[in-house]
């Protein structure tokens, strides 16, 4: 049964909104660049990695101004090198850093020099790491990223799924690899624990980072191999260009996407997905 491609339609946000807080100044620790976060609605917190400070901020949920973090991962017990993706669980209260070749696994309320929880890294992993996301209904870890040691010519990008309290040097229970699963490189991802999926933005053009073949591709938890997309958003010729973060509406049925190129955050009604 072919998989259909959706249609669309952008709602495209108003580039000139005013935020109703801001977290910046000195005391925040905020550095040059913010490559991610994650917002914990149980307790109202945002957990921020920075890049250069080599640590994980976490803040109240309703900060503002130059305020301090509640909480700071950082020192050389916590393994963390140049973190700059990580996902919430917070179900199970954990954080999850991927860098690179390992997965390093936080209690969600560590403070200071905390050494991870857990750690999944070696070869049998398969895993070089760029972006993940977390499944606390069906304990799963969704990481995307390169096939580590693997040859699989153009089609070197990949999405790796692992049981959540996987540690060491475990194998993938389930990898998305190849040329009909049309992922030349692999982006941001995030997952939909009621209906059993993996949505990840995928930049599938000719080597160009800005093309009309990029696209979101939808997954199911449960697929593995050269698997295409069930439903795709965008793709040759649409309006997406350079894709990278979602989120998802389920309340509108709705799947939110940000475009680097266009410097916009796009939404599409997406009915099929929920």
């Amino acid at each position: 049964m072919a998989h259909p491609q959706i249609a669309a339609f952008p709602r495209l946000a108003e580039r000139n909104a005013k935020p109703t807080r801001a977290i910046a100044g000195q005391n925040t620790l905020i550095t040059r660049t913010i490559h991610d976060l994650a917002y914990d609605p149980v307790r109202d917190e945002i957990v921020v990695p920075k890049l250069f400070a080599q640590a994980i901020l976490t803040f109240r949920g309703g900060a503002s101004g130059d305020e301090a973090p509640i909480r700071v991962l950082h020192g050389p017990d916590t393994q963390l090198t140049e973190p700059q993706k990580l996902a919430l669980d917070p179900v199970h209260n954990e954080i999850f850093v991927p860098l690179g070749d390992r997965i390093l696994v936080f209690p969600r309320d560590g403070q200071g020099n905390v050494a991870p929880i857990r750690v999944i890294e070696g070869p049998d992993t398969q895993m070089s790491a760029d972006n993940i996301a977390v499944d606390p209904v069906h304990n799963l870890v969704v990481v995307s990223g390169s096939a580590r040691g693997q040859t699989v010519g153009a089609h070197k990008e990949q999405v790796l799924i692992f049981n959540r309290t996987d540690q060491g040097n475990v194998k993938p229970r389930a990898i998305i690899r190849g040329p009909k699963s049309q992922i030349l490189s692999a982006g941001m991802l995030t997952v939909y624990p009621p209906r059993e999926l993996i949505l990840m933005s995928v930049q599938a053009g000719d080597g160009e980072q800005a093309s009309p073949a990029n696209f979101v591709g939808v997954w199911s938890i449960h697929d593995n191999g050269d698997i295409p997309p069930r439903w795709t958003i965008g793709g040759p010729n649409s309006v997406l260009r350079d894709v990278h973060a979602i989120a998802l509406n389920p309340k509108n049925k709705e799947v939110i996407i940000t475009d680097k190129f266009l410097n916009a955050v796009l939404t599409f009604s997406f009915p099929e997905i929920f």
